[in-house]
């Protein structure tokens, strides 16, 4: 495990520090708390019997300070006080963001008209089953990925990057993109026209288009321009015995356990055309809400 992997997977850092301030939240109420206590009453003990000696001298007393002195013993050190502040708010984030939701900053243009760069989206941690933190294995099945989710994951290349892109194909799909229009097991993709998509970020005009993926509609972007991919830039991943690639076109079936992403823009996007098939193991959650985008109000919605 190197360091930019630890420094990169803020989900470790968030177990470190919550095993570190639970181990002192811990050690406070089970052992140092009872020493403050035991200290505590041994000095108010001579405290009174010192009182008393007085009190029967003639002498008036001031009880008052009796609590001054039990406060003064009772108080926790400032790095105790500090860590038992902060654990139960950490162990709280926690386990919201590695069982329920993790939030997550868009900070790429490839999907495009979907998600766009400065959008913080939430993603759904459970459906697609229960996870151990940090080692990401699963524990419990719920549900699988289908053709068409926002899906989070992890990028085979680099397990510290977190990716997004749309499900085109589960397990034993063949797929097909020719002309820039995808086939998913012999069946043809619909595809609607849409106005031309002007993207701030360039800014130049898309072809925008309705894509229906077996039922799921949703907008993707194509430029004239560009290939279908570059082969130059495809790498040598897992599996590629299982896809064939030509000038205009490529064909890859998915193998078991494995899943097919491609970026809603189609012709800005690093995916599973370059970099291969992302494993069940690899996989974060489903994206499905905008929850907040600085600089367009507009964008907060849920996810198509």
């Amino acid at each position: 495990m190197n360091l930019q992997f630890i420094l990169g997977n803020f989900a470790l850092i968030l177990f470190v520090l919550m095993v570190i301030t639970g181990i002192v939240w811990c050690l406070d109420v089970f052992h140092f708390a009872r020493q403050r206590r035991a200290a505590a009453d041994a000095a108010l003990a001579a405290f009174d019997a010192r009182n008393a000696k007085l009190s029967a001298e003639g002498i008036k007393v001031d009880s008052t300070s009796r609590q001054s002195i039990e406060a003064a013993i009772l108080r926790q050190p400032t790095w105790i006080e500090y860590s038992g502040s902060f654990f139960p708010v950490i162990a709280l984030v926690f386990i919201l963001r590695s069982f329920l939701y993790e939030p997550f900053k868009i900070p790429s243009g490839s999907m495009v008209p979907t998600l766009v760069i400065g959008d913080l989206i939430l993603v759904n941690k459970f459906t697609y089953g229960i996870r151990l933190p940090v080692l990401n294995q699963k524990i419990i099945d719920v549900n699988d990925p289908q053709r068409g989710d926002v899906m989070v994951f992890k990028y085979p290349d680099d397990m510290s990057q977190d990716y997004i892109k749309r499900v085109v194909g589960i397990p034993g799909d063949k797929i097909i993109y020719e002309n820039k229009r995808l086939t998913v097991n012999g069946q043809e993709l619909k595809y609607t026209a849409l106005p031309e998509f002007l993207d701030d970020e360039s800014p130049v005009y898309h072809k925008q288009y309705t894509e229906d993926l077996t039922g799921v509609q949703h907008r993707i972007l194509n430029d004239d321009g560009k290939a279908v991919y570059n082969l130059d830039q495809v790498k040598n991943f897992p599996n590629r015995e299982g896809c064939t690639y030509t000038v205009d076109k490529f064909t890859c079936i998915v193998p078991p356990g494995n899943y097919f992403m491609m970026g809603d823009n189609r012709d800005n996007s690093s995916d599973s055309r370059y970099w291969g098939f992302v494993p069940n193991k690899n996989i974060v959650g489903k994206a499905f809400f905008v929850w907040m985008n600085l600089g367009s109000l507009g964008r907060i919605g849920s996810i198509h």
